[in-house]
């Protein structure tokens, strides 16, 4: 029973840790070997976002710059904005009547411009944007005008209203055009703020030319149409 009472428990009057390694050390000049340096993590590359990082800017200030340029050889067929016995149709929105109101005189003026008499122009106001197409529609109906131009001011508020309005009066025109064949140019302004839409009120006489010019072409395309015929 004596021999394992003499012998020392395990674990009692142990070295500490610090002073077995300094025993170690002594055998190398006293010194511990240096520890490899650990590699410095990567720094975490910072969230770009996707349309700065991969896409490229789908805003731009401009327009691209340059003409279309139809090779020889081809028949063309295209029209000038010119108001030589044209009958215009506009409807314009009450709706944001400041801005309708300058849309308007600047269309007015455009069409003078280029030859259009004031008895020649029927002006169909209307509550707001929404009501635009089946003003135009009913216009393009009685063929009595050449072309429609479609004028208004939608402003984004704190609502889905704009998403709405915008929409259906874009789609509405056209769909008044593509039924009727009566050209019907969108004079509609759909913008952020009324900074914006201040802007941008040479979208009216744009829209004059733009109307003209298609109502060329038709009256072109008929006349191509009907000289095969004979």
């Amino acid at each position: 029973m004596s021999d394992g009472l003499d012998q020392p428990r395990l674990g009692l009057n142990e070295e500490p840790e610090e002073e077995r390694r300094d025993d170690v050390w002594e055998g190398t000049d006293g010194e511990p070997e240096a520890e490899p340096e650990a590699e410095a993590a990567p720094e975490p590359e910072e969230d770009v976002p996707a349309e700065e990082d991969e896409l490229p800017r789908l805003r731009s200030p401009e327009h691209a710059a340059g003409d279309l340029q139809i090779p020889d050889g081809y028949g063309v067929i295209e029209g000038e904005p010119t108001g030589n016995r044209r009958a215009v149709g506009i409807v314009v929105a009450r709706f944001n009547g400041e801005l309708t109101g300058e849309l308007l005189r600047r269309a007015l003026d455009e069409l003078e411009r280029l030859g259009v008499g004031r008895e020649a122009v029927t002006v169909i106001p209307v509550p707001g944007a929404f009501e635009l197409p089946l003003a135009a529609m009913a216009l393009a109906k009685t063929r009595r005008y050449s072309c429609i131009v479609a004028l208004g001011a939608v402003i984004r508020g704190e609502t889905p209203h704009f998403e709405y309005v915008a929409s259906e009066a874009a789609s509405g025109l056209q769909l008044a055009g593509l039924e009727t064949g009566v050209p019907v140019a969108f004079g509609v302004l759909t913008v952020e703020n009324e900074e914006q839409a201040r802007a941008r009120l040479d979208k009216a006489p744009e829209a004059v030319r733009t109307a003209l010019e298609m109502a060329d072409v038709f009256s072109q395309l008929r006349a191509a149409a009907g000289a095969a015929q004979q």
